[in-house]
């Protein structure tokens, strides 16, 4: 019981941190869960599902706002959908190892980009066919590495010349095709623990919604953008430890 408390209050609080920020939660939750106990193929399918239920309530609240460009999210959106659960099976045939070292790469990365990252473009591309190859490329890693792609997703489209809040409301309808589309793979060759996915999901739903309203009301995105990079970077220090 006491567990179910601990996954769940650090889900809350990490559902509203990144949630302000425009991503899922599940980069951070996989190797804290990891970190606890959890076995990393099962930390990677409750961080999934966590990450899907944050996205996809600040989708349903940008929707009602009528502020999502379907035309652009569409063909990124099938990509991810059709190459994330791909991306899950052939982890099953990838060391555990391998993949917890490309996870820290992506840590560091993500956290570099959080706090150096530049908001110019490098060039401006787009088109239904481009935008199907980036959504099935990042699908394809996150499913590999059990997150929901997000955090990948979002410097790419900037690097590309998109404008970086209409980026982060595209990425949050994005993502739950990644991360469910993971989830349901990963489900078949792993034991669910349905009480603390409950749980979880219940946690990052709520924290979805807090940290949805301060986003869009009360504070500066580059001070939550700076926070997020803390986190990943202790969490990618941790797991270099581990190599080490």
């Amino acid at each position: 019981m006491n567990d179910y408390i601990l996954f769940s209050g650090i889900t809350f609080f990490l559902s509203i941190i990144f949630s302000m920020g425009g991503a899922g939660a599940g980069i951070a939750l996989v190797p804290i869960f990891n970190f606890l106990g959890l076995d990393f193929t099962l930390a990677k399918a409750i961080g999934l599902f966590a990450g899907a239920s944050t996205t996809i309530t600040s989708s349903v609240m940008n929707i009602k706002r009528k502020v999502i460009d379907f035309a652009f999210v569409i063909p990124i959106a099938l990509g991810m959908m059709s190459f994330a659960p791909l991306g899950a099976y052939s982890s099953m045939f990838i060391d555990e190892n391998i993949v917890k070292f490309f996870f820290m790469i992506m840590l560091f990365y993500s956290a570099s980009i959080m706090f150096f990252g530049k908001k110019k473009s490098i060039i401006h591309i787009e088109g239904k066919v481009i935008m199907f190859a980036i959504g099935s490329s990042v699908g394809f890693l996150a499913g590999v590495l059990g997150v929901g792609g997000g955090n990948i997703l979002i410097p790419l489209l900037i690097l590309l010349g998109f404008e970086p809040k209409k980026v982060a409301i595209s990425v949050s309808f994005v993502v739950p095709f990644s991360t469910l589309g993971s989830f349901f793979t990963y489900i078949n060759f792993v034991e669910i623990d349905y009480v603390l996915l409950s749980c979880v999901a219940l946690s990052s739903i709520v924290g979805g919604y807090v940290g949805n309203y301060f986003m869009h009301f009360k504070l500066e995105q580059s001070h939550i953008k700076k926070l997020m990079g803390v986190i990943l970077y202790l969490l990618a220090f941790k797991l270099l430890y581990h190599f080490l």
